[in-house]
C-alpha cells in the first residue's frame, strides 16, 4: 500500500476545469475522483473514504460553503481545500470559520494545487488501517497510543467491552518498532483454567496426558512482537503468580520443561473490569495489576465519542455490504440521527451487529430507521426475543449449536430465578465460563442483567 492509499475528491461543475484537474493529478501519480456538484459529492462520501475534498465555491444548486459546512458535519476530521476565482474576504471569512482549511484562487499552477493537496491531506498507510477517529476523543485516544508505541512500555488497555481494546492493541503494535514481528492474542476468559497454562506457557512431549509432541506456548509465539492478553483480569489467581513471575523475569518455562526461554516481546494487557476494583476483592494480583498497568489507556465508549459513531457505521455498510453482496447500500439521515441518540450498551461490536442486521433487514439502497431495530436491542431473555424474517412477521427456529447453547443457559438462568449459581450447578460449567457466556449475550442483544 502506498503512503497515499486514499483518493482525492474533486468537485467542480466546469467540466473543462474539472478534466484539467484530473490530469494535473494523473500526471503527479494520485487516485482521484471527480463529480460536478455538491450532491453528488455528498453521495460518494457516503460509499467511501478520501484523503482530502478539492471543491470549486461558486457551483449550484449546491455551493462550496454549503457542502462544506455538510462535511464538516458528517466527517468533521476531513480536510477541504476551496477554489474561487473571486477572491471576496466575505466568503474566505466564512469558509475558514466554517473549517475550510485554505483556499485556491483561480488560476492556478498545477504545483500550487499539489502543494495544498500535500499540505493539508490525510494520509491514510498500513499503520493506520481499520482505524477510524473522526471524534476528539478518539482522536486523542489513537495520539496517545502512537506516543506510547513508540516505546517498549507495558500498556492496560480498559473500558467496556466491544469497544475496539484489541483495535488499539493492533494499532500501537503496527506502529511500533515491533510491527515487523508477530502479533498474538489471547482470550483469557474464553480458554479454560486446565488448559490456559498450557496454551499461555508452552508445554514439552510428555507433561500431561496428551501432550504426544511439545508445543511453543503464546509467549514463545510472540518473539520479537507483541502478546495481547485480552481480559486478564478473568485469570486465575493460580496462574496469575506465574505470569507475574514471567514478566518479572522475562522468561517462561514450558509446561514440564526445565529450561527457561528468554523472551522479547512487548505485553499489552486488556480488561473490561474496573481493575482498583478486583484488586480491593481480591480477584486479582496488586503486584501484577502494578507489573501491568506501566502506561494505561481508558478506551471511551462508544457514547462518549458520538462522532464516530456514523463514519464507523459507514465502514461496515461498506465491508458487510461487499460480503452481503450489497454493494452500494447508503444510510438515511434518519437512520444515522437514530444512531447518534442510541447509547449503545454493546459498543462498536453492538454497531457491527446492527449494520449487519440492517443490510438483511433492508431491501432497497437505503437503511431507514426500522431496518436498525434499536429499540428491541435488549430483552430479558432470549424466551422473550421476537425472531423476525426479513419480511417481518414469521418467527426462525434456531438453526445452530450456538444459538441452541445460548438460549439453554438463558433458559437455565431463568428457571433458577437469576441465580448465577443454582444456574451453574445446572449446567454444570464453571463461574468464569457463565459470566463470558452472558457477557458474548449482552453484547449480542441477546441479554440484559
Amino acid at each position: 500500500m502506498s503512503e497515499h492509499s486514499l483518493p482525492i475528491l474533486i468537485v467542480e461543475d466546469d467540466a473543462s476545469l474539472r478534466e484539467a484537474i484530473g490530469d494535473t493529478l494523473e500526471l503527479a501519480g494520485r487516485a482521484y475522483f471527480a463529480v460536478d456538484g455538491g450532491e453528488a459529492a455528498l453521495r460518494v462520501l457516503n460509499e467511501q473514504a478520501f484523503s482530502i475534498v478539492v471543491s470549486d465555491v461558486r457551483m449550484m444548486p449546491m455551493d462550496g460553503i454549503t457542502l462544506l459546512k455538510e462535511i464538516r458535519a458528517r466527517l468533521p476530521h476531513l480536510p477541504v481545500v476551496l477554489m474561487t476565482a473571486y477572491a471576496e474576504v466575505e466568503k474566505a471569512v466564512d469558509a475558514m470559520r466554517s473549517g475550510a482549511c485554505d483556499f485556491l484562487l483561480k488560476p492556478f499552477e498545477p504545483k500550487a494545487l499539489l502543494a495544498h493537496i500535500n499540505k493539508y491531506e490525510l494520509v491514510a498507510s498500513e499503520n493506520s488501517a481499520g482505524v477510524i477517529s473522526s471524534d476528539p476523543a478518539s482522536r486523542d485516544l489513537f495520539t496517545m497510543a502512537q506516543r506510547v508505541a513508540q516505546t517498549d512500555a507495558t500498556v492496560l488497555l480498559t473500558g467496556e467491552s466491544g469497544v475496539g481494546k484489541e483495535v488499539v492493541a493492533r494499532f500501537i503494535h503496527r506502529n511500533s518498532a515491533r510491527q515487523k514481528g508477530p502479533f498474538v492474542a489471547i482470550n483469557c476468559a474464553a480458554i479454560p483454567d486446565s488448559l490456559l497454562e498450557a496454551t499461555l506457557f508452552g508445554y514439552e512431549k510428555g507433561a500431561f496426558t496428551g501432550a504426544q509432541q511439545a508445543q511453543a506456548g503464546k509467549f514463545e509465539q510472540a518473539q520479537d512482537g507483541t502478546l495481547l492478553l485480552d481480559e486478564v483480569t478473568e485469570m486465575p489467581m493460580g496462574l496469575q503468580a506465574k505470569l507475574l513471575r514471567v514478566l518479572q523475569e522475562r522468561e517462561v518455562e514450558r509446561v514440564g520443561g526445565k529450561k527457561p526461554v528468554a523472551l522479547n516481546i512487548r505485553i499489552i494487557a486488556t480488561s473490561n473490569r474496573d481493575m482498583a476494583e478486583a484488586v480491593a476483592k481480591g480477584g486479582f494480583r496488586e503486584d501484577l495489576f502494578y507489573r501491568l498497568n506501566v502506561f494505561p489507556v481508558a478506551i471511551p465508549a462508544l457514547r462518549q465519542r458520538p462522532l464516530d459513531i456514523v463514519p464507523i457505521a459507514r465502514h461496515f455498510l461498506v465491508e458487510h455490504g461487499a460480503r452481503f453482496a450489497r454493494n452500494g447500500v447508503n444510510l438515511s439521515s434518519a437512520a444515522e440521527h437514530a444512531m447518534i441518540t442510541h447509547d449503545w450498551p454493546g459498543n462498536v461490536r453492538e454497531l457491527e451487529n446492527v449494520i449487519q442486521r440492517a443490510l438483511i433487514l433492508s431491501t432497497g439502497s437505503v437503511i431507514d430507521p426500522q431496518h436498525l431495530h434499536l429499540s428491541a436491542r435488549v430483552v430479558e431473555h432470549a424466551a422473550a426475543r421476537p425472531v423476525m424474517s426479513s419480511q417481518g412477521d414469521s418467527e426462525i427456529k434456531p438453526d445452530s449449536m450456538k444459538d441452541i447453547e445460548r438460549e439453554h443457559i438463558l433458559r437455565a438462568l431463568e428457571e433458577a430465578g437469576g441465580s448465577r449459581k443454582l444456574a451453574i450447578e445446572r449446567l454444570g460449567i464453571s463461574e468464569r465460563t457463565l459470566r463470558y457466556k452472558l457477557q458474548q449475550y449482552r453484547e449480542e442483544g441477546f441479554f440484559k442483567g
